[in-house]
């Protein structure tokens, strides 16, 4: 099989050198797009990018496909301000945006409509994937502080197109996909847009086999002047087992170099891929009114099954009876559970409707938008299984028998949300603009586990402003500041160790101050940003006479102290004739701030580096042909919350050649790259979850190539 693939990757290579060395006239390569440029969708304001008071980026699907990005967490290359956060092979995405981990229940959009992104979403029918840096609650109810990303779904096109793509990646993973777009109609009225893509997956981690496919159609109807009807559906699926983590040896940070980064964990006789089986569509009419006002209302579905599988790692007894809950054992050993959650079912329904458009209040122009959201959201369990199966080592070559019987209840969730929003652009002079938005949300929430036990109900409302106030310092230079809260809801659990058992806390409401400067021209667009962000933390705090919450009625689960993350960010987007360089830099302070326990206060979050660089470079050779380069560094960072056991930074660097070629009416666009130019060795992240300490590598030296055909 090692030969087969290398056949492939090889055959695939040869062919682009082939073209190269036949090509006699070569068409000049043309790289367009924005490398920071906020659709109205997200941003919520029609104003161009350079002009809005707020910072965000916008990743094209070309910019995705020649870093060969087919998954969220991908995005961690190319933004300073965005890093990983418990990102394993073949399961869902998370990221971190300024140091703070986006809920990916409540955090992720499709189109400007929440979903949930507890799955794999797939981009292969995805324009863009924008992400929002800023207060969340401009355009959220509820959601974890500094962003959002969205996801811009591929509409039909004005003019017809056929996009053929096949690509071989090192260890066999072979994908391919079509991308048609036509328009039909005596006015060429309607349009239809397919994307079909199929791959096999055989990634270098060992142990990590699957498939995945997506079938995406995307119509509209341009009924009249003035009036568009547009509707999609998109399905997929994956079927991948999942990779487990690597944890601390004791006290001791496991020497990189000495673990092979293509072992993977879950790789039992009875390990189970995960599968995600996931379903989308949508329905959008905009309708243009008189005096310059529109209206649009967006009908979004998902529906999502999960059958959630792992040869799970979680600390260890040592052989002295030691108990290691956050980490392994000294000696590389661990306890093995075998975790089953199948069927799972999470259903999101959401409806917006809005209207947009310019008054003259006081003397001075508003635009305005003002809208409701309406959605629901439903989780359906079934009994899981998290069972001790035996003792794991390290080096992957302990055998354990299965333990699978559902021994462990489930929670079933019900969430309603109502939320009233208004967007408010102010021209108080020819370069100064005042900005407001406004969002009051109504939220029910309900929970109970899958035997009829622990159920909470609770409702909460609340109203979250952000302002802002920007100044044209001339016709390219911006500066700007702004001001705006999130909210974020949490329930005790029902449970007898909680003396204010399934209470809800007060609304968590973050808050985020930012100022900044801007520019855009032809040649480049840039900015530089300080931010500061205060985010209210909860902790489980044992009452007079306890120690620790194990108890009854030992404990309460109060607001302690905040979060604070203060940081600079700039980035660049300088273009020549030829090439250009988009890159990132982002410095943050997260600390612990606050809290009743001196002990906690000026701690560093683990996994959150201080420090971190993005660049990727492109250049023109020959005609036709462009090298690209990237580099990536993130800082040390901490593995554990009392920060005192810190990871080393590291850099990657990736390379590429894009080459462009004209065959009459077509155009073929071959791609070659490595990446991990140099299989550096590093802890790519180290993400505390459930308590413990894991530990993922820098993904091994990567070849891969593609051919995209343009008809």
């Amino acid at each position: 099989m090692a030969l087969l693939n290398r056949s492939l990757l090889g055959a695939a290579t040869a062919l682009c050198i082939a073209q190269l060395a036949a090509a006699q006239t070569l068409p000049a390569v043309s790289v367009t797009g924005k490398a920071t440029e906020a659709a109205p969708g997200l941003a919520g304001f029609s104003d161009p990018p350079a002009k809005l008071p707020l910072q965000a980026v916008s990743l094209s699907a070309e910019r995705l496909a020649d870093l060969g990005i087919t998954q969220l967490a991908g995005i961690t290359r190319l933004d300073a301000s965005v890093s990983d956060s418990y990102n394993a092979t073949g399961y869902w995405s998370t990221v971190k945006v300024r140091g703070f981990e986006l809920d990916n229940r409540f955090n992720l959009r499709r189109d400007g409509l929440p979903v949930s992104g507890e799955t794999s979403l797939s981009l292969a029918n995805k324009a863009a994937v924008e992400v929002l840096k800023g207060s969340s609650g401009i355009q959220a109810g509820t959601s974890a502080p500094a962003g959002l990303v969205n996801f811009v779904v591929k509409r039909p096109l004005a003019d017809d197109a056929t996009t053929l793509v096949l690509g071989v990646i090192q260890g066999g993973t072979v994908q391919a996909s079509v991308d048609h777009s036509q328009r039909f109609g005596a006015n060429r009225e309607f349009g239809l847009r397919v994307n079909a893509d199929a791959a096999q997956l055989k990634p270098q981690l060992r142990s990590s086999d699957g498939n995945a496919h997506t079938l995406a159609l995307a119509t509209d109807w341009r009924v009249q002047p003035g009036t568009l009807v547009e509707a999609e559906v998109e399905v997929n699926h994956q079927s991948q087992p999942s990779q487990q983590g690597f944890s601390l040896l004791g006290n001791r940070v496991p020497d990189p170099k000495q673990v092979d980064p293509k072992l993977n964990l879950n790789n039992q006789p009875w390990s189970l891929p995960v599968v995600f089986d996931n379903t989308h569509a949508s329905l959008r009419v905009q309708q243009q009114l008189g005096n310059d006002w529109r209206a649009q209302a967006t009908l979004g579905i998902q529906r999502l099954r999960t059958d959630d599988r792992l040869a799970y790692a979680y600390g260890c007894t040592a052989a002295d009876g030691t108990y290691y809950a956050d980490r392994f054992c000294p000696d590389g050993t661990y306890d093995l559970y075998d975790f089953r959650s199948e069927n799972e079912h999470r259903d999101t329904t959401a409806l917006d409707l809005s209207a947009s458009g310019p008054v003259q209040l006081a003397g001075l122009r508003h635009d305005l938008t003002v809208g409701g959201l309406a959605s629901q959201f439903k989780s359906r369990f079934q009994r899981q299984a998290y069972n001790y199966a035996g003792t794991g080592k390290v080096d992957g070559s302990a055998i354990t028998p299965p333990a699978p019987d559902l021994t462990d209840e489930n929670t079933n969730r019900d969430e309603r949300s109502r939320e009233l929003y208004l967007r408010d652009r102010v021209a108080l002079t020819a370069d100064t603009t005042a900005w407001l938005g406004l969002r009051h949300t109504r939220l029910h929430r309900e929970s109970v586990r899958t035997d009829g036990s622990r159920p909470t109900n609770y409702p909460q409302s609340f109203t979250t402003p952000w302002l802002a106030l920007s100044h044209a310092l001339t016709a390219d230079w911006l500066v700007y500041a702004s001001w705006g809260q999130g909210v974020e809801s949490e329930v005790v659990p029902n449970r007898s160790r909680f003396a204010n058992a399934a209470q809800a806390l007060p609304a968590l409401k973050s808050r985020q101050t930012e100022i900044g400067l801007k520019t855009g021209t032809q040649r480049v667009e840039g900015s530089l940003t300080a931010f500061d962000i205060r985010r209210p933390t909860w902790r489980d705090i044992p009452l007079p006479g306890f120690t620790e919450c194990s108890a009854r009625n030992s404990c309460e689960r109060r607001v302690d102290g905040y979060a604070r993350h203060r940081g600079i960010e700039a980035s660049a987007d300088f273009k020549w004739s030829g090439g250009g360089l988009f890159a990132s830099a982002m410095r943050l302070q997260a600390r612990r701030e606050g809290s009743a326990d001196a002990t906690l206060n000026g701690l560093t979050p683990p996994n959150v580096p201080t420090t971190t660089l993005k660049a990727q470079l492109r250049q023109d050779l020959l005609p036709g042909l462009q090298a690209q380069l990237g580099l990536q560094y993130e800082g040390r960072r901490y593995a554990t919350p009392d920060n005192s056991i810190a990871i080393p930074a590291w850099t990657v660097a990736d390379a590429g050649l894009r080459y462009l070629q004209a065959h009459g009416n077509q155009t073929w666009i071959w791609r070659v790259a490595v990446d991990n130019l140099t299989d550096r060795r590093a802890w790519r992240e180290s993400p505390w979850q459930f308590e413990h300490s894991y530990l993922y590598p820098v993904a091994p030296r990567t070849f891969r190539t593609s051919l995209e055909l343009r008809l």
